[in-house]
């Protein structure tokens, strides 16, 4: 079997690449009855002589392989017919913007697997950027702090050759006595709590965050039953919750009430309730002026994430008492960072981490019969042009209009 490392061709450009070289000589030693060639690309982090140097054929043809696997959406005039492809798809929400691509995919016979559908047989997801978003998030909510207030000057993480340079610069900075709230627990909040534990920031109880002041920064690590309650008045289950928010409200307040710089880094899910809404912003005691909005669902949980932001351009002010944006450092506006693609900012980082969790899950289940079941549950077209039945539901998607 074949597998081509595609280039990227979406823009804005993205220097992340699913393997790089070293880990595809890894894969290749674990799997030499496979064949892995490289499209030739100009953007990605690692060059083409970095890979011919592992032994790789790096060609600007590729059009024998079985399988292509790159990271972003595939512009539709170079999806070829009949292959079986790995990307981020962004269409199993119904994303409208990308239904076209979904309906080319079946009509050219493809086996679309998306990175988001590779997952365990509880439904957790497998591999993924999550780690280099938090960590990314994290960092640049700290720059933003810096910059508003002149009390330090990060550089851009773009401008770092890697997360070591990251964590140096980070070593020159001192933080004011601030409190931060971090939520989630998942990969995109480890990988924020990363920059924070590097900082050596002391982090609290729920119980003492809310109730004390601190004469240091500190942090607080809240899981959605912390800040979601039960309209009931009953105790929450975590896992009910997952099944079926409906029966939540959102118990946020207290939190925003103690809190300077908020990192969002959970995950949100269709019908929760809203962690903080337009008006609960214009409340006199709602604290928080400065939001690192990793999850970054506009117009969603966050009320002050009215748009996502940009590598280019990061900040923005969020004036709640017009509800309107204004300069990321205007008096009285809450400052956000809502960038979409954050972990495009560390992408040798970012690279080498998800290689190693792809070829851990996904590269053996072609050659053991696909044991685990990896590929059975990833897959949402099959080369009959059709619907996988766990993703038949995308088929009112698909037929519209």
């Amino acid at each position: 079997m074949k597998f081509a490392i595609i280039k990227e061709r979406k823009s804005p450009p993205d220097r992340r690449v699913v393997f790089s070289p070293e880990k595809l000589a890894e894969a290749q030693l674990q799997f030499p009855q496979a064949q892995f060639i490289v499209e030739s690309s100009d953007i990605r982090v690692f060059s083409d002589d970095d890979y011919r140097k592992q032994g790789f054929t790096v060609t600007d043809d590729i059009s024998d392989a079985d399988v292509m696997i790159g990271v972003k959406e595939v512009p539709l005039e170079h999806l070829i017919p009949n292959k079986k492809y790995f990307f981020f798809s962004h269409t199993i929400k119904k994303q409208p913007y990308n239904r076209k691509l979904l309906v080319d995919i079946l009509n050219k016979h493809i086996e679309m697997y998306d990175h988001e559908t590779i997952v365990k047989k509880s439904g957790a997801r497998l591999i993924g950027f999550g780690r280099y978003a938090g960590l990314v998030g994290a960092y640049n909510g700290l720059r933003a702090l810096g910059l508003r207030d002149g009390l330090f000057n990060l550089p851009k993480v773009e401008t770092l050759a890697d997360l070591k340079e990251v964590k140096a610069e980070l070593d020159k900075i001192t933080l004011p006595n601030i409190k931060i709230l971090l939520t989630g627990t998942g990969k995109v909040a480890m990988g924020a709590k990363e920059i924070l534990d590097h900082l050596n920031i002391k982090q609290v109880s729920d119980a003492l965050y809310l109730t004390a002041q601190f004469s240091e920064p500190v942090y607080v690590m809240a899981d959605v039953m912390e800040y979601s309650k039960r309209i009931d008045g009953k105790v929450g289950d975590k896992w009910e919750f997952y099944k079926d928010p409906t029966g939540y409200e959102s118990n946020f307040m207290p939190y925003a009430k103690e809190t300077d710089y908020f990192i969002a880094g959970h995950f949100y899910g269709n019908n929760a309730p809203f962690l903080f809404t337009r008006d609960d912003a214009k409340h006199p005691d709602f604290r928080i002026n400065l939001v690192a909005d990793i999850s970054c669902d506009i117009d969603g949980p966050v009320a002050s994430t009215i748009r996502p932001s940009t590598i280019a351009e990061p900040f923005y002010g969020y004036d709640p008492h017009t509800e309107t944006e204004v300069a990321f450092d205007a008096d009285e506006a809450i400052t956000v960072m809502a960038v979409d693609n954050l972990p495009c900012e560390l992408p040798k980082n970012a690279s080498e981490g998800f290689g190693e969790m792809f070829l851990e899950h996904v590269i053996p289940a072609f050659f053991n019969g696909d044991e685990r079941g990896i590929l059975k549950r990833a897959k949402i077209t099959t080369n009959e042009g059709k619907l996988t039945e766990r993703f038949s539901y995308l088929q009112e998607y698909v037929d519209i209009g």
